[in-house]
């Protein structure tokens, strides 16, 4: 799995405390229970919002609960929860 991020090289070999490795540990453990979005970027979807109302376009950015829908009127940004496939 590609990670979106370079660890920086410079502590390397420096000592680790309990308590950070707890901690790092506790949050990759916390953010398998969070929610994360179902759709991959190039999926053609509508996106249903009261406020914006009804729009469908292609995922160009996704994030851990939300996505961005590209449409011919620009990108909107739409919760997963309000988004579904298009048939």
């Amino acid at each position: 799995m590609a990670k979106d991020y370079a660890q920086d090289l410079s502590d390397m070999g420096q000592p680790v405390s309990l308590g950070t490795a707890l901690a790092g540990a506790w949050g990759r453990t916390w953010a398998a229970f969070e929610p994360r979005c179902p759709y991959r970027i190039g999926d053609t979807v509508i996106g249903d919002d009261p406020f914006s109302g009804r729009r469908e376009g292609v995922v160009v950015w996704k994030d851990r609960r939300s996505v961005g829908v590209k449409t011919p009127y620009g990108v909107f940004f739409f919760d997963h929860r309000l988004v579904k496939p298009l048939d």
